[in-house]
């Protein structure tokens, strides 16, 4: 697998106008992507989780869990859940060495725990904010640690203590995951704390996964970010409208951007299968 392979694992119906400024009150199906990559010296790479039943099934979900479910009402394609796509690949879960967290929101780290051997590649610093955060807190913050496994911490590796890199196309500093400049970690703050996206530099052209930048490309290339009620999931609103600014630069030297939350397009890059 030379590229990364991005798979939808849901789809939550929105309003354009809510995720896109001036956009119409059309219902649209809003992504939930998740990644698949790998190479021979790696194994298989996860990149976040996406959303599972661990979101909209249960008795044993927090009434906080109930509630976020009841109110984004994300509808699963579960073809295309993690665990089945590593299977249809020939891949077990226990064969997964790293998952990438780009960041703690709940459709990124859904099925954390159906990987017991994976090691995890996640904002170290981040992580400890949200875990001394009140329960009030956390959920401001969309940060619900029972989807974690229990030996998180054990298994993080902060992506700060990877080889710092100077990134190309003026996206500042970052980080050598793997050590081989094959996938570097581009810090993209404002959507929420410890938020990164990646750069698979050495592909032609060059693919940034901006990750939750923003909902849809046209809001990037447009300038047109939402001001509603969108706006309050940011973490910090000025790093956000400067982390669009950068991956905006990024397209227009001839970069491709993909997004976890762009409505699904055939024609998307990066071998999508939605």
């Amino acid at each position: 697998m030379s590229g990364p392979l991005f798979i939808n694992s849901a789809v939550i119906r929105a309003p354009e106008r809510l995720v896109l400024r001036g956009g119409r009150w059309t219902f649209i199906d809003i992504a939930v992507r998740y990644g698949l990559w790998g190479r021979p010296q790696l194994g298989a790479v996860l990149i976040d989780t996406g959303y599972t039943k661990r979101i909209t099934e249960g008795r044993e979900r927090s009434l906080a869990m109930k509630l976020y479910n009841a109110v984004l009402r994300p509808r699963l394609i579960e073809e295309a859940s993690p665990i089945a796509t590593l299977r249809s690949h020939g891949i077990g879960p226990e064969d997964v060495t790293y998952i990438v967290v780009t960041h703690f929101h709940a459709d990124h780290i859904a099925a954390l725990c159906d990987f017991p051997r994976a090691r995890f590649l996640a904002d170290g610093a981040a992580y400890a904010r949200l875990s001394a955060m009140t329960y009030r807190q956390q959920l401001h913050n969309g940060f619900f640690p029972d989807l974690l496994p229990a030996d998180f911490r054990n298994r993080l590796i902060s992506v700060d203590s990877r080889p710092s890199v100077a990134l190309p196309y003026d996206l500042g500093d970052g980080y050598d995951l793997f050590a081989d400049g094959s996938c570097l970690a581009v810090p993209l703050p404002g959507h929420a704390l410890g938020h990164f996206g990646l750069l698979w530099p050495n592909m032609s052209p060059a693919l940034l996964y901006a990750t939750d930048t923003q909902w849809l490309l046209r809001a990037v290339n447009e300038e047109r970010a939402p001001s509603g009620p969108a706006r309050l999931i940011y973490s910090d609103r000025d790093a956000a409208a400067r982390s669009m600014e950068k991956v905006r630069r990024f397209a227009a030297q001839g970069g491709r951007v993909m997004l976890c939350h762009e409505p699904s397009n055939p024609t998307a890059f990066g071998g999508e299968r939605s």
